[in-house]
């Protein structure tokens, strides 16, 4: 099973419209494809949506037209397959449409009619070999909330695949479509975690209803982290340092700049934690990485936070706190500190207290820590709407960066008890906030229903293609790096976390 996504609010709505070119399919997933049949889906010709009959021409009409590029319509299949209101108008078989992974066809199929609201296509598509495994649904889809690709015929245990259709450009991507909860489990643990593509949130507390341009996020940590959500950007207000010392554990308040996270009462990063912690119990193959930032008005110091957190909430058994880039499998289970704070000198050295983010360029296109360990575009400051194209193209560029790098990895994972050579490849991260206080307009949620469809959309056409990125850099392994987002999982939409943990298969073909 697996899920597809229709671009609704992008079709063209006119009749009139020039009629697009024949769909695009892109097969993203590790699992040579062939697209055997398409069939029209119309509203029932006996049957307006009002329950009035429609004109026997206009009935006629529907009949006739085409499905493929210079082919005969094939009779529809007998009624009683669709519902009452639908039914399947003419049918095509396909042949010589096999699409290798990672590879784009160009197909002969007709795009539905944009002037005909409602009509869909239905696709189905076979695993080559003699597997019996088929896939079908119908594009686009209902509404723009995930719908299921089903799994069908005779032979069972089939495959999960995700797809997203992009109606204005008539193209189909179809993803690897693992367990959002568990998409980690798929991956070979000498797999060093720069080497991922990995969701994120900024400010991923921020759920609640709060001041404007403080909210960030649309659900909680936990059914972010259910859908795939696996890097957490975390803000806290820093009590005077001198409770840093006290044997009670001090509260650090979850903040947004110098605001709290709710209105409602403070939240503190000890409930968070214990969210995580229940996830990773139930999910051990996972890892999540933790970005800790101070910021709010309290009068601590990063000296202050750094021993706070080593003495009183990073156990040893629950984080990886090392200051390399360690492997998946080092880290199932724990939580990854990325330290964006300055560490007091009386803490041991050989302490590490995380990956060093604490020298973090500010408002960048592309920077580097001061460590080396993580690359960077942070450019937040959207000042007027027409700034947004800017953001866009540099979150864009950043992703094709993070494309670039190859690992070699070995056959099987490596002993997970000998020292391992850490990987020169850094962690990229890449927000796709932006936010400006004072415009309505560019607050977190209006800033991502602009940004994330781009982002979409470039993820299922331009990344890892080679030519299409706008810096003609070489393609290698195809990763995202880490892809920190606003507002994903709202009225159930994870596309863009699933276009994200799609981009792993691609490392699933080096094992």
């Amino acid at each position: 099973m697996g899920s597809m996504t229709s671009r609704s609010q992008a079709r063209v709505a006119s009749a009139s419209t020039k009629m697009p070119e024949t769909i695009t399919v892109r097969n993203l997933t590790i699992t040579p494809l062939e697209l055997i049949r398409v069939e029209r889906i119309e509203a029932h010709p006996h049957h307006h949506h009002n329950g009035h009959a429609h004109p026997q021409g206009d009935s006629a009409k529907v009949a006739g037209r085409r499905l493929v590029k210079d082919a005969e319509l094939s009779p529809p299949p007998p009624d009683g397959e669709e519902d009452e209101n639908r039914q399947v108008s003419a049918s095509q078989d396909l042949t010589d449409h096999h699409i290798e992974p990672f590879q784009e066809r160009v197909t002969t199929v007709l795009p539905p009619d944009p002037g005909r609201t409602g009509e869909q296509l239905r696709l189905t598509f076979e695993e080559p070999g003699g597997t019996g495994h088929r896939y079908t649904a119908a594009i686009p889809g209902q509404s723009p909330k995930s719908i299921v690709l089903e799994s069908i015929g005779p032979s069972s245990g089939g495959k999960e695949f995700t797809a997203v259709y992009i109606p204005h450009h008539s193209y189909l991507a179809l993803f690897s479509s693992a367990n959002l909860a568990t998409w980690m489990s798929m991956l070979d643990p000498s797999i060093p975690i720069s080497s991922l593509s990995i969701p994120g949130t900024h400010n991923s507390p921020t759920c609640y209803v709060a001041l404007p341009s403080v909210r960030c996020q649309a659900v909680s940590v936990t059914e972010q982290l259910n859908n795939g959500v696996r890097f957490l950007d975390v803000r806290v207000n820093c009590p005077n340092g001198s409770s840093s010392s006290s044997s009670s554990r001090p509260n650090l308040a979850l903040v947004h700049s110098a605001f709290p996270i709710s209105l409602s009462g403070p939240k503190y990063l000890s409930g968070l934690l214990q969210e995580v912690y229940d996830f990773l119990d139930a999910h051990p193959s996972e890892t999540v990485l933790m970005s800790i930032k101070r910021e709010g008005v309290g009068r601590g110091t990063d000296q202050a936070l750094s021993k706070i957190l080593a003495t009183h909430y990073l156990d040893a058994w629950r984080w990886y706190t090392s200051s390399q880039i360690p492997t998946l499998g080092s880290v199932r289970g724990k939580v990854v500190l990325i330290r964006r704070f300055h560490v007091d000198p009386s803490l041991p050295s050989d302490q590490g207290l995380g990956i060093d983010g604490s020298v973090w360029p500010d408002n960048v296109a592309d920077g580097t820590c001061g460590s080396g360990r993580i690359r960077i575009q942070d450019f937040y400051e959207v000042k007027e709407t027409h700034h947004l194209p800017t953001k866009i193209r540099f979150a864009q560029d950043q992703l094709e960066r993070a494309a670039e790098p190859v690992l070699p990895l070995t056959a099987q994972s490596q002993d997970q008890g000998r020292p391992q050579q850490e990987t020169p490849i850094p962690l990229f991260i890449n927000f796709l906030s932006a936010s400006n206080f004072f415009n309505a307009q560019l607050w977190p949620d209006r800033i991502a229903v602009k940004v994330n469809p781009k982002m979409v959309e470039y993820l299922c056409m331009g990344h890892g293609a080679q030519g299409k990125g706008q810096l003609q850099i070489p393609i290698g392994d195809g990763a995202t790096g880490v892809v920190v987002t606003d507002w994903v999982g709202h009225d159930g939409d994870w596309d863009l976390i699933r276009c994200i943990v799609g981009w792993n298969a691609r490392l699933q073909l080096k094992a």
